[in-house]
């Protein structure tokens, strides 16, 4: 963990900026200046990396290494990449590279592709901008201005290729927006995106050492420090990075399975007792999707309550344990949650960790959400426990600000991801390389092909460092509070639960002037609230100002849930959303 104290991170001054940033009246020529010729020097560091021998490599200091990278600015190669006016009108994919002479076009093509990405990067950042251009389904079929979703036989040209690039962007959504807060995962981290581009330019698979050496080895080094932060001794144990957090909890599912019946995986669920899984009645709906998909069955899938504020009741855990056992069933897997989706609820991991131990089974935390919380010193008490897990989900993609995907799932014990899923395939997985082939990663996966989501996330942390990410946590935390304490006592809201959320989740009721004086209990009342949080977020899509989710919970009808994971985002824009809710829902 980091040792220096994380700066204070609530109000306007963003704790992200740097003081290297230009006037704003300069800031566009900056922009485009600094991220134009980013493909060339990146291009150039790698060919000339590529061209050292081995003792060069490893004997090259670092300022050698920036001297290679920064010098392909003035060097002969740069000057035949500068940007010309092209007429791409009647150039094709063909004549892009590998095509004989393509070299000048594809660099033009490029630049081309580069300048459409950072303008797109810079307007993002701009609150002027909108969120989104909302259309409807039907609207974006038909055909927008000439943004036809159709394939054709036929191939377009690269004008045609960069206007439907350019057109892609203008009707999705900006996720990085400082004024997106729909998703769990927000945000626009450059070093990420940065990273994002190496690894599609490497375009590489993650199954084996010998195609993708650095790639491995940073993703085991990751991981092991991942582990290390969770608790686990020395960082021991294995772990992989997964499409998603739902596949992470699958995983988990899977090697408990194999763990307390390794029989299983050749002979089928005939050769276990009926299985059951237990988990949170607030938690992700992955759990009861790994039930069905692994063939123990939905109804097995045991739901728990929980308190006022969403977390499990370890009593109702044991007494539904006892149920289990009393039928002749086998309780095997326990999920705790560590940030639910819709309240933030953190369940307490140490008293049903005391469960899992006293009937043998093994204990999971999903922390897909609350993970990024293990790199505050101020808030991993709320992990408290975690340690004893026997394995983690833990996304970077949501509360740290890596580009998606990035979800990994962290194991205690050495080996039993392998354990659980090799087949040996003798065409990828040779004993005999001329490498210790432990480094080859594909045969612990579920999947064969593996998509690389290492590099952005190391790029960050080496760019951030553990205290970086500790501070973006500390931030989102303190403004969450921020609009806690502004709508707590405000005319107008109820928040759905009492107390300082555990999260960044902020779940409340905006009340119309139209609804306040009527009979809260009343079926009348009850459905007309219901209605108010969807016509807010239709007002809000159809301007483009800003977006928030909502949703139902139990008996409760629809409300906000409002959550901060973009690093983007100030007090500013808290105050905005309050003012924009008011504003689209005062004549509701």
């Amino acid at each position: 963990m980091a040792t220096s104290e994380p700066t204070a991170a609530g109000g306007d001054q963003d704790p992200n900026s740097a003081n290297v940033r230009p006037s704003s009246t300069n800031y566009d020529a900056w922009m485009q200046g600094c991220t134009r010729k980013l493909g060339m020097k990146i291009c150039g560091f790698l060919q000339k990396n590529n061209s050292l021998g081995e003792e060069g490599r490893l004997a090259g200091s670092l300022s050698e290494r920036q001297k290679n990278l920064f010098s392909c600015v003035n060097s002969d190669r740069d000057a035949r990449f500068r940007r010309t006016e092209t007429d791409f009108s009647n150039m094709f994919a063909r004549d892009l590279l590998p095509a004989k002479n393509g070299e000048e076009a594809t660099m033009q093509f490029l630049l081309e592709l580069v300048d459409i990405l950072t303008n797109y990067v810079r307007k993002t950042f701009d609150r002027s901008t909108k969120v989104l251009d909302f259309h409807h389904p039907h609207q974006l079929l038909e055909g927008m201005e000439g943004f036809n979703l159709e394939l054709s036989d036929q191939p377009e040209s690269l004008e045609q290729i960069l206007v439907d690039c350019r057109d892609t962007l203008k009707y999705g959504v900006r996720t990085g927006h400082p004024r997106f807060f729909n998703q769990l995962s927000t945000g626009l981290d450059i070093i990420g995106l940065a990273g994002e581009w190496l690894t599609s330019t490497a375009n590489t698979n993650m199954f084996t050492y010998e195609i993708a050496p650095v790639f491995v080895l940073m993703e085991q080094l990751t991981l092991k420090k991942m582990r290390e932060i969770i608790g686990w001794p020395s960082g021991e144990g294995d772990g992989i990075f997964s499409p998603g957090g739902a596949i992470s909890n699958m995983y988990s599912v899977m090697i408990a399975r194999y763990k307390y019946f390794p029989e299983v995986k050749t002979k089928g669920m005939s050769a276990a007792p009926r299985l059951v899984l237990f988990t949170s009645e607030h938690s992700h709906y992955s759990i009861k999707k790994a039930g069905a998909a692994l063939g123990f069955g939905s109804e097995n899938v045991v739901l728990l309550s929980t308190d006022e504020r969403g977390r499990v009741i370890p009593a109702d855990l044991e007494a539904k344990i006892l149920d289990v056992k009393q039928k002749g069933y086998h309780p095997l897997f326990v999920n705790a949650t560590a940030g639910s989706t819709v309240y933030g609820a953190f369940d307490p991991i140490n008293e049903i960790a005391d469960i899992c131990e006293k009937y043998n089974m093994w204990l999971h935390v999903d922390g897909a959400w609350g993970g990024g919380l293990l790199m505050s010193r101020k808030h991993r008490h709320k992990f408290s426990g975690v340690e004893r897990a026997n394995s983690v989900t833990w996304n970077p993609h949501k509360m740290m600000g890596v580009p998606l995907q990035c979800s990994a799932i962290l194991v205690r014990e050495k080996g039993i991801l392998a354990g659980c899923n090799s087949m040996c395939a003798g065409y990828l997985f040779q004993p005999d390389k001329q490498y210790d082939v432990s480094y080859d990663t594909g045969d612990k996966a579920i999947q064969c092909g593996r998509h690389v989501d290492i590099f952005k996330f190391w790029l960050m942390w080496k760019a951030k460092g553990t205290v970086g990410f500790e501070q973006h946590i500390d931030k989102c935390l303190d403004l969450s509070q921020y609009l806690y304490d502004k709508i707590r006592n405000r005319e107008g809201y109820e928040m759905v639960f009492e107390g300082v959320p555990q999260h960044t989740n902020v779940c409340f009721w905006y009340i119309p002037p139209s609804l306040r004086g009527m009979e809260h209990n009343s079926k009348e009342y009850r459905e007309k609230l219901h209605k108010v949080a969807p016509n807010i977020k239709a007002m809000m899509m159809e301007s483009g100002t800003t977006m928030v989710g909502y949703q139902p919970q139990g008996q409760k009808v629809n409300f906000f849930r409002m959550v901060i994971s973009n690093p983007a985002a100030l007090q500013s824009d808290i105050d905005f959303l309050i003012d924009e809710i008011e504003r689209l829902g005062r004549d509701l």
